[in-house]
């Protein structure tokens, strides 16, 4: 495994954790940025990027993205700058809204299943749109499989035409009332995965407690890993993680037991086939 570098993606803040939960987790554009510096600084090379109103609430105002990728562009030369599609920050056409300033990647959603109070509602028209806005700006998708028909979709799009290879496919475990965190299921994931898009890479999140469980079983089995406030505030049930920056230097901690390298933004951009910047 010494020369599989692993790539760590933090998700800063999401659209659910709010500072009554952990007070460490960011807000404001300004916090984004100074947890995302911190976290890149200890090892992560993605940011999985939501935008948030002054008094907390969801957004995906253009405007407050190009205000955050400015911030981090300037902050965190190099780094990958990834967008969220999702569903809980707005709704239809709205959550391809900020696209158009092309950021390195952004998540997408192939299908719908349900959330702990919802429907995550991913239709096909939809997911379709967002997918040719992010071959139109040359946004790489994250393709975001809650359920296995989600993988066997992505694939599909791949060989539409609708997304371009090679995937990136993340498993997103522990969603309540969607795919809990199983590691036969894990493993066929990753079986499917490398029998039906032979090219594609692939990532682990592991929500709430569940978060160390991803990190781990993504980094032991060659895969990349997530971690952040937006899946998890706490270190361990007695304890809020102080920063993103600790929940990603746990993710280190893994690398080196199974001697992983943790890898660069050089290294995470030629993994995932993105452009060197120089910015």
């Amino acid at each position: 495994m010494e020369n599989n570098p692993c790539i760590i993606c933090v998700a800063i803040t999401g659209s659910v954790p709010t500072k009554q939960n952990n007070p460490a987790v960011p807000i404001s554009i300004a916090e984004q940025i100074e947890s995302t510096h911190e976290s890149f600084e200890v090892g992560a090379s993605i940011a999985h990027c939501h935008v948030r109103n002054d008094d907390g609430s969801t957004s995906s105002d253009p405007e407050k993205f190009a205000s955050l990728k400015e911030g981090l562009e300037k902050h965190c030369k190099g780094m990958i700058l990834q967008f969220s599609t999702g569903g809980r920050s707005g709704a239809g056409l709205e959550r391809g809204s900020m696209l158009s300033l092309s950021p390195d990647m952004a998540s997408l959603s192939v299908g719908s299943n349900n959330f702990p109070t919802r429907v995550y509602e991913n239709p096909p028209d939809l997911v379709n749109w967002l997918a040719k806005e992010m071959l139109k700006y040359n946004v790489k998708p994250e393709i975001e499989a809650f359920d296995l028909s989600h993988i066997f979709q992505a694939v599909k799009m791949q060989k539409d035409g609708c997304l371009k290879d090679p995937l990136h496919i993340q498993f997103v475990m522990g969603v309540k009332n969607a795919m809990p965190v199983d590691k036969q299921v894990f493993d066929f994931y990753v079986k499917t995965v490398k029998r039906l898009s032979p090219n594609a890479t692939w990532c682990g999140a592991g929500i709430g407690a569940n978060q160390i469980v991803l990190n781990e079983w993504s980094i032991k089995a060659g895969g990349h890993t997530r971690t952040g406030l937006e899946d998890n505030i706490r270190l361990d049930k007695d304890n809020l993680a102080p920063s993103n920056a600790a929940l990603v230097k746990r993710a280190t901690e893994l690398c080196n037991k199974y001697n992983r390298p943790v890898a660069s933004w050089q290294q995470a951009r030629k993994i995932l086939q993105l452009p060197l910047k120089n910015n």
